[in-house]
């Protein structure tokens, strides 16, 4: 086998495992919702079935989490899984509950989702930082 082959074979395995990271990373945002919303519905944890439906939901946001940062840096993380959760819970409380969109949050919310992309897209490793021990 080459050193080129081994080099290319690496390589693809670093990108599917930041694939798999960044796919984690969504189900934690995913969560991050139902957590929020699951909040929402049990009213100040005084309603038992959405009070345990949130608890199991913040488990698993943080858990999904935890393992998404293992590869992804904790800032850019981070920042994606709050703009999901965010995004996500005001996207959905008015579906859900007796909250309301406004034309002004829809705006500030689709600032929040331009700074995800952003991130996400500054997330890519450059191809001239060999050597660096950077993925």
């Amino acid at each position: 086998m080459s050193n080129e082959t081994v080099v290319a074979g690496a390589d693809l395995t670093a990108r599917s495992e930041r694939a798999r990271a960044w796919l984690v990373l969504l189900l934690a945002g995913a969560f991050e919702v139902g957590y929020a919303l699951s909040v929402e519905g049990s009213e100040g944890f005084t309603v038992l079935s959405w009070s345990l439906v949130a608890v199991v939901f913040f488990l698993l946001t943080l858990f999904a989490l935890s393992v998404a940062l293992r590869t992804i840096d904790v800032g850019i993380g981070y920042a994606v899984w709050a703009g999901i959760g965010a995004v996500g819970a005001a996207l959905l409380g008015p579906v859900f509950f007796a909250e309301t969109l406004t034309p002004v949050k829809a705006l500030w919310l689709t600032v929040i989702i331009a700074g995800v992309v952003w991130l996400k897209l500054s997330d890519r490793p450059n191809a001239g930082r060999e050597g660096t021990g950077d993925q």
